[in-house]
């Protein structure tokens, strides 16, 4: 006769959970992994490219003949064209990070648990609810901040100089995330909005659509208030006033006063790039780790 498991005999190791967390989700898993693999490789191959495009130098010199650009001309221009692409796609790609990230926590991490009592059976034979939990953040947690935070610093080495007519000024939204730890912070408050809303819902297909829906609603609030999370600077010119390339304009405005032209302007100079990185990275986890509080009381509501 078999003996029934008691709960000392029960296999409570971080292991045994975090193993059970990597079969269930192997598929997300590899996926995962390769899309970290292609990005580093496209990174590497973009620090070439960049290269070529800020020096202009081609390995095909031959000197212009009929007004026609020489060789060397036109594969500088091909490296600007595929080197601004391909920056553009991959900045892009890490300011939107936080989606799929909501979309897979609310949707399979928790949701699709609960739904088809995978979740309970643990609970029931080896597991706390807590515990499982904690796991469930903390494991996906450690590799998005790993795999994103490596991304950025690729990224911020394949831009060089950082030119802004080849990788965009800083303050255009995507280079804004994709060159700071505001990209990690989105991923990781996308992770907890979503297991947030696996554990209200229960149920896969709800969750994913609200946790989407929550993480949409984030991204456009902060990108709308970006320019309020850190004094501006304002500067006033009698007659014309130039700001620097560099500048993120906020306001504008010209008056006339006493028969002289008055030109105010309020912007950000490029030395505000990290307090507003700083301040909004801080409000994002704020938001991550109000939603996972969230998240530990309902559980704890929740159970009978």
């Amino acid at each position: 006769m078999t003996a029934l498991a008691t709960p000392a005999a029960r296999d409570t190791r971080p292991g045994g959970l975090l193993r059970a967390l990597g079969r269930t989700h192997r598929a997300a898993l590899v996926l995962s992994l390769t899309a970290l693999a292609v990005a580093a490789v496209a990174l590497v191959w973009l620090h070439s490219l960049g290269d070529e495009a800020r020096a202009g130098v081609s390995a095909c010199s031959t000197p212009p003949s009929g007004g026609l650009p020489s060789c060397a001309a036109v594969d500088a221009i091909t490296a600007d064209e595929r080197y601004r692409d391909g920056m553009s796609v991959l900045a892009t790609a890490l300011s939107w990070v936080m989606f799929p990230v909501a979309a897979w926590a609310g949707g399979a991490l928790i949701g699709r648990e609960l739904e088809n009592g995978t979740a309970q059976l643990a609970w029931t034979q080896s597991v706390a609810p807590a515990r499982w939990l904690a796991v469930k953040l903390a494991a996906p947690a450690a590799l998005l901040t790993a795999g994103t935070g490596g991304l950025l610093l690729l990224n911020d080495w394949a831009r060089g100089d950082g030119d802004p007519d080849l990788v965009g000024d800083w303050y255009y939204p995507d280079a804004f995330v994709s060159t700071g730890p505001v990209a990690v912070a989105y991923a990781l408050a996308g992770l907890a909005l979503g297991a947030l809303a696996g554990l209200v819902w229960r149920r896969a297909l709800p969750a994913t659509g609200v946790a989407l829906a929550a993480s949409l609603l984030l991204h456009g609030v902060v990108e709308r208030y970006r320019e309020n999370l850190w004094p501006a600077v304002t500067r006033t010119e009698a007659g014309a006033l130039e700001l620097p390339r560099s500048a993120f304009q906020v306001a504008w405005s010209d008056a006339h006063r006493d028969g002289v032209l008055l030109t105010r302007a309020t912007f950000h100079p490029e030395s505000h790039f990290w307090p507003l990185q700083y301040v909004e990275t801080g409000l994002l986890l704020a938001v991550a780790g109000t939603a996972s509080a969230a998240a530990f009381l309902l559980l704890a509501r929740r159970l009978p």
